[in-house]
């Protein structure tokens, strides 16, 4: 059944503080293994990243293992890692933005990253039963739309999302059938020079909480047109 409109959220640093995560993970290593292997460990965890398009916490404590072969510690961190809080560090107003949203059509969480602990992190911090187990998780997001279309069709999409490369390629392939909203939160929203290689999303909010300001027709009608070049960076 085609919907009027469909939300889609990101997790890291859109419902959840993913930033803070990482500095309690960096936090935990260096009491753990000390300051220079927590260095090693995220050196190996960038590396991971920029090969395989996504975050993978756990792929790179595999890595890191092989450095380490014999430090039992590890064993821990890895149960740290999973039993995470995740639930402590989803944003203030996350959960409400979300019953907001649903008032006017299903909510979708829209996330890229590992097949293990991305979908333990949105199970755990409450998010996976907030939106009735609608979670789709891709290793390159933005390529993926068509299957998104497919499996929750609708007129109109709202995507909420801290990555301004993301809000900008589905911009640029859904033009006015998308409404792309920027909420300023994590290191990525906060970096100038990142943010201006793209074109200005459709709506910016200063944290996800704001959300509920916004009524059906304010966001459905803020989508604008997908501009000349949307597909390139801005030079």
């Amino acid at each position: 059944m085609r919907e009027a409109v469909v939300f889609l959220l990101d997790v890291d640093n859109t419902l959840l503080d993913n930033d803070r995560v990482v500095e309690d993970l960096r936090t935990h290593l260096q009491t753990t293994v000390g300051g220079a292997a927590a260095d090693q460990y995220f050196v190996i965890f960038e590396d991971l990243r920029r090969e395989l398009g996504y975050a993978d916490y756990l792929g790179a404590l595999q890595r890191f293992r092989l450095i380490y072969p014999h430090a039992t510690e590890l064993l821990r961190l890895s149960l740290w890692l999973v039993d995470y809080p995740f639930p402590a560090r989803l944003y203030p107003g996350a959960l409400a933005v979300l019953a907001h949203l649903q008032q006017w059509g299903p909510t979708v969480i829209f996330s890229d990253g590992d097949v293990v602990f991305q979908p333990r992190k949105i199970d755990r911090s409450g998010l996976w039963q907030a939106v009735a187990g609608r979670v789709l998780i891709y290793i390159h997001k933005e390529q993926e739309l068509a299957d998104v279309a497919r499996r929750y069709p609708a007129a109109h999409y709202v995507l909420v999302d801290d990555k301004v490369r993301i809000l900008s390629a589905v911009k640029a392939a859904w033009g006015e059938r998308v409404t792309t909203v920027f909420p300023r939160q994590g290191h990525y929203a906060r970096d100038p020079a990142l943010v201006a290689r793209y074109p200005t999303p459709d709506c910016t909010i200063e944290h996800i909480g704001q959300l509920v300001e916004y009524d059906r027709t304010a966001l459905l009608g803020a989508a604008s047109p997908a501009p000349p070049g949307d597909h390139e960076e801005r030079r």
